[in-house]
């Protein structure tokens, strides 16, 4: 019996009960002169309880620098049934952790924002509605290592009717960077954001372009760690004269070779001065 004529729930409470337990139920109202009409019969069942059962069959596989594919067994056919999972990374000398929750029946995710060649121990949970169910056991993987830093340079282009060839400097891996692979070409009419993308695996590219654009060019190195520095942009102008050649970008100069460039142009002026 509710006494209080405005509620309009009521809490059951038991112990012992088993999660999702079925309970008929029906509602009704009484006063002084006794029991009114009742609800229809409705079956309705006990919260369930978190999953008691932790993934199996754990794999971790480095991608890249920052990246780690996680898979395991599916729990679908135990009981509670778990409504998604939850995969945990992190550093053997750290207690914060990298997490990321995946709904539903998939069995892999997608771990991102590692730091390369590093060491990550890594666990899969299931959960519900009631909570967490228990970790697997920890399985260690490592990423890879950093893709290059160093930005391709001494990019020369050379236009010839619709197509334009380049030819860049190779770029070298520092011992904590991953081997360089090949490079990415990206390519894009001047005001658009999505860009073309050629891969090539030598230092020069052939891309084809029109005549009536203004496009904009940029080069990075690609390794199994993932895409390295991209380099400076290179504007190809509409009036690009056919067979013509230019630098662009080109590697920092040092302050003593700037110098240098300094006092040439310097004297040549001068020489200019005493001629006239």
């Amino acid at each position: 019996m509710v006494a209080a004529t405005n509620t309009c729930q009521y809490v059951y409470k038991d112990n012992s009960l088993q999660p999702l337990t079925p309970f008929e139920v029906k509602v009704g109202v009484c006063n002084n002169k006794g029991d009114g009409a009742f609800s229809p019969v409705t079956v309705i069942y006990s919260a369930e309880g978190e999953p008691v059962w932790a993934p199996t069959n754990i794999t971790a596989t480095s991608l890249s620098a920052s990246h780690i594919l996680v898979s395991w067994y599916s729990l679908s056919d135990r009981f509670p049934k778990p409504h998604g999972y939850q995969v945990s990374a992190w550093k053997n000398s750290e207690q914060s952790k990298q997490t990321v929750s995946i709904s539903g029946n998939d069995s892999s995710a997608l771990v991102s924002g590692l730091e390369g060649n590093t060491d990550y121990l890594v666990t899969v949970r299931a959960y519900n509605n009631a909570g967490l169910g228990p970790p697997s056991i920890p399985m260690a993987v490592t990423t890879k290592k950093s893709p290059p830093s160093q930005a391709p340079f001494n990019i020369l282009w050379h236009k010839d009717g619709s197509a334009l060839t380049l030819d860049w400097e190779p770029v070298r891996s520092r011992d904590n960077e991953s081997e360089v692979m090949g490079y990415k070409v990206l390519y894009r009419h001047e005001g658009d954001s999505e860009s073309e993308v050629i891969e090539t695996r030598d230092p020069s590219a052939v891309i084809p372009l029109g005549k009536d654009n203004v496009y904009i060019i940029e080069v990075r190195a690609v390794s199994e760690g993932g895409d390295g520095t991209i380099s400076s942009q290179i504007r190809i102008p509409k009036s690009a004269v056919e067979q013509t050649r230019s630098v662009s970008p080109v590697a920092e100069m040092s302050l003593e070779e700037q110098i240098f460039i300094d006092l040439i142009s310097t004297k040549d002026t001068m020489r200019s001065d005493d001629d006239n």
